[in-house]
């Protein structure tokens, strides 16, 4: 017989306890912490012998073939989900409100039916005037799309399962209710409920299915974190949406690589893919201004160019204030650190700003060089010649180490008309010489101090 147990679950991150606790210790949220009711049911621990001989398969036995991969027709999505939609796959689709992931979804339906495919596309939130009035706004559909308005669940599986369409669009999870589970819409155990439903679904009938998941403020899918372990893909847009640009980040893919981005702009007829995000990044960059600098990182397979702005000056305070958009926080006081340490620069009694230009947001350690110079020409108030590529990693000695990718990144700001590269010296034996270009390689940041 089941027994109804009640467990807790936080509303922000998904911590479970058996107990009410005041603050998570997952988050750290205060009153987060909301009650589930669950049943359990014992199940027999005795399985036949047979049975378990006969799902145990040899390694050896095992045959691969290349997944069936669907092309969305926009080449960004494609490559951040490793060459287009597998067949069978659960993709989660995350982001703030309003940042475009429903527009995207529904151009990918577009293309998708253009091409002669079924495609479904269930809404929650919407109804189906509405997501009419929205695809009008994107242009005219050559295909048609089939349009469900439902929070039912059990009424969701029924059409999918009676229609077996090729893609599936859930928009969104959080509205999808069970009557099976006695909780609220977009609690915990709905939307467990719900996703482990679709994946069944997913992987049974071979329909690809895309569930849109909100995000909280604190930046995790509202709900259960454990929504990320059950799905196969999970995408993220990130940026401001009050800004032109986004972009599509892979958390999480188990059919292709989780480093590669898509860029977008958004415009009044959806959103267009960015080809070329160095110059979108670069666009508008002053020149002869000290303070910036221009360098290059990887994501993925890209290669894309950005600026480093610092502004460092003179404290009103006591204690002076320390701000980083777009890198690590602790990783600029870092390299304040080293420079005050090793350069002698006196930045105790300074101010100091560090931003990446376009919004972008940068982990990867040959920001570290460009920081530093950006720090130097600001504090020094002299410019960097705007022609001038500076890239590597720096350590607490003020050493410059060497980096992944230099040959990629050098040939990639070539191709936008930089001719002068500032380089660890250790990346020197994998990097050829090319005509017209000048590369300084150097050890530390006394070097790069006597060239800038």
């Amino acid at each position: 017989m089941a027994k109804s147990n009640s467990v807790f679950f936080c509303k922000e991150c998904g911590h479970e306890s058996a107990k009410w606790m005041g603050q998570c210790p997952g988050c750290g949220m205060w009153n987060s912490f909301v009650e589930e009711k669950v049943s359990s049911t014992k199940k027999s621990a005795v399985i036949k012998r047979q049975e378990v001989a006969s799902q145990i398969t040899k390694l050896s036995d095992v045959s691969i073939t290349t997944e069936d991969r669907n092309t969305t027709g926009i080449g960004e999505l494609d490559r951040v989900l490793g060459g287009g939609i597998v067949k069978g796959c659960l993709c989660l689709v995350g982001g703030d409100p309003g940042i475009g992931k429903s527009t995207l979804l529904l151009q990918m339906c577009k293309n998708l039916v253009e091409k002669g495919q079924d495609v479904l596309y269930v809404s929650g939130e919407e109804s189906v005037m509405q997501i009419k009035m929205r695809a009008d706004r994107l242009g005219h559909f050559k295909g048609d799309l089939s349009l469900l308005s439902e929070t039912s669940l059990e009424t969701v599986m029924a059409a999918i399962t009676t229609h077996k369409p090729q893609v599936v669009i859930i928009d969104s999870i959080q509205t999808m209710v069970s009557e099976n589970v006695d909780s609220a819409p977009g609690s915990v155990s709905q939307v467990r409920e719900t996703t482990a439903s679709l994946m069944k679904v997913a992987k049974g009938y071979g329909i690809s299915v895309f569930i849109v998941g909100h995000v909280t403020k604190e930046g995790v899918v509202a709900g259960p974190k454990v929504l990320e372990h059950m799905v196969d893909t999970v995408l993220y847009f990130e940026g401001d949406n009050q800004a032109s640009y986004r972009i599509l980040r892979a958390n999480k893919n188990r059919f292709g690589s989780t480093n590669e981005i898509g860029v977008f702009q958004m415009e009044a007829e959806g959103l267009v893919e960015v080809t070329n995000p160095s110059e979108y990044m670069l666009d508008g960059k002053p020149e002869d201004a000290a303070g910036s600098v221009v360098t290059c990182t990887i994501e993925g397979t890209r290669t894309i160019l950005i600026e480093v702005q610092a502004l460092v000056c003179q404290t009103s305070f006591s204690l002076p204030r320390r701000t980083a958009a777009g890198t690590d926080y602790n990783r600029v006081n870092l390299l304040l650190a080293v420079l005050e340490k090793r350069m002698g620069m006196q930045l105790s009694g300074c101010d100091a700003y560090v931003n990446v230009a376009g919004g972008m947001k940068v982990s990867e350690p040959s920001l570290d060089l460009a920081i530093v110079a950006a720090l130097m020409s600001s504090y020094k108030n002299r410019s960097v010649d705007c022609k001038t590529i500076v890239f590597g990693e720096v350590g607490l000695a003020g050493e410059i180490r060497a980096v992944g990718g230099a040959l990629q990144r050098i040939n990639e700001a070539v191709k936008l008309g930089f001719d002068t590269f500032i380089i660890p010296k250790a990346n020197m034996k994998s990097v050829t010489a090319l005509e017209g270009v000048k590369i300084y390689p150097i050890e530390n940041i006394r070097q790069l101090s006597d060239i800038i």
